[in-house]
């Protein structure tokens, strides 16, 4: 078909330039934007005269004739069109005939795939907070009833001291919520209308810009037309928080992904979240946990794409730019699908309190409270933790527990120890005992807990 850009030309495109050009194939992809990012335009003509009233509403039944077809499936985007632009402007002029013409009047194709891009990342930004949203609700459920589910903490990936699942979800809880603050400030940032940019230098029509960025629900219009055009700092942004969303998702992953291990134990994975092996029918493997742990490279490669497209590019607009799409779509659709198939997993998730509690006890996570209760006896600390390592050493020999000692066996230790040892090192002691804002003490997560609420509610 003939190019809409075609007047200059005196010879057809190449067909491997005219394929190697073409954006149909990915940015078809914002057509609803572009729609509607079109019926905006129009609105905006006539109110300042540059169209008819008549002129405005054949072009948006035309508009909204071929959004109709298009999701009917009457009407199919192909190949034989450039970009998704050419696709609309095409079939309108088509149906309506020369009002159609005018749909383009003081417009770019350079500000509209501005804005088409712009509406649609922002639907995504808030589809991503929407999904974040509800993963908090399962992790904040998940709190709610381990107030004192027992389990070791770790640090080097060895047992460290005793906390409990509650306090261990709510760090997850902590990252996921700066996740969700992050896009409400990409939103803010980026929530400003390119269109009515032109080219790059604006437009000769009295074009009102306010009025537009109000009908599409933007804040206002971009301030410099040679920026609105050629800015993508919001998809970088939008890139940057996605990757570390995944960033966050494949940390909980990998922990998922060892506490599933037969050596730990501590959850259970629901079967319509693992698959089994061909070969070994024992196996239950926690395949989304490792996909979602694998597929955070691809999120991080696309923001690296983009990075490295957008660094060397004068103003204003530049073909390059074209390069922003694919990657992103990809980086999108696989950020919010690890959200919500993650969110499912451990929504199901069965946690193994008994074997948790266990392992508390038998990695020795009260050794440091068994120090400060002989610090709190006059021992000198340095003194207090020799004494203590010997214990461990001792317990490691016999395959026992601190807690398992006799008095008469902690007493060839020191003579310090006396009955009361054992309340100050039981599990829930030295849980409980923490207090301090960010502790895994029952008073200081239910602090927590009540303020997660409140977050949730905003």
């Amino acid at each position: 078909m003939a190019q809409l850009w075609g007047g200059r030309f005196t010879k057809a495109t190449d067909q491997l330039v005219y394929d190697f050009n073409a954006s149909i194939g990915f940015d078809q992809r914002f057509f609803s934007e572009d729609i509607m990012g079109s019926k905006a335009h129009v609105k905006m003509l006539a109110k300042q005269g540059i169209l008819t009233e008549e002129e405005r509403d054949e072009i948006l039944v035309g508009l909204e004739g071929i959004e109709k077809d298009v999701a009917d499936g009457k009407l199919a985007i192909t190949s034989e069109y450039e970009d998704i632009h050419s696709f609309v402007e095409a079939n309108l002029i088509d149906r309506i005939g020369d009002p159609g013409k005018k749909l383009h009047t003081g417009r770019s194709r350079n500000d509209q795939v501005a804005l088409d891009m712009r509406l649609y990342t922002r639907s995504q930004v808030e589809h991503t907070k929407d999904l974040l949203h509800h993963l908090l609700e399962t992790i904040l459920s998940i709190m709610e009833d381990n107030t004192e589910t027992i389990m070791p903490g770790f640090t080097h990936l060895q047992k460290a001291q005793p906390i409990t699942l509650a306090h261990h979800m709510g760090a997850y809880f902590e990252m996921f919520k700066r996740d969700v603050l992050r896009l409400s400030d990409i939103y803010e940032r980026m929530n400003y209308c390119p269109l009515g940019s032109g080219a790059l230098a604006g437009t000769t029509y009295p074009l009102d810009r306010d009025y537009t960025a109000e009908l599409l629900g933007f804040y206002g219009p971009t301030v410099n037309s040679m920026d609105g055009v050629s800015d993508r700092d919001y998809l970088i942004e939008y890139l940057s928080a996605m990757s570390t969303i995944m960033m966050h998702l494949s940390r909980f992953s990998e922990e998922v992904i060892i506490w599933n291990s037969n050596e730990y134990r501590f959850i259970e994975i629901d079967d319509a979240y693992s698959t089994g092996s061909s070969i070994m029918p024992q196996k239950k493997n926690p395949d989304i946990a490792e996909l979602v742990r694998g597929k955070t490279g691809r999120v991080y490669g696309a923001l690296m794409g983009l990075l490295t497209t957008m660094k060397g590019i004068p103003l204003a607009y530049n073909k390059d730019m074209q390069e922003d799409k694919e990657m992103a779509f990809d980086a999108m659709d696989t950020v919010n699908g690890c959200i919500q198939l993650f969110d499912g997993m451990l929504e199901t998730m069965t946690f193994r309190k008994d074997v948790m509690e266990k392992s508390a006890r038998h990695g020795f996570t009260n050794a440091t409270d068994a120090a400060d209760y002989l610090v709190g006896k006059g021992v000198p600390f340095r003194d207090a933790h020799g004494i203590i390592g010997r214990v461990v050493l001792y317990c490691i020999d016999k395959g026992i527990a601190i807690d398992d000692m006799s008095l008469e066996e902690l007493k060839e230790f020191s003579d310090v120890f006396e009955e009361d040892i054992y309340d100050a090192i039981s599990m829930y002691t030295c849980v409980n005992k923490r207090l301090t804002t960010g502790a895994p003490g029952k008073e200081a997560m239910e602090t927590a807990i009540a303020s997660y609420k409140e977050f949730l509610k905003k």
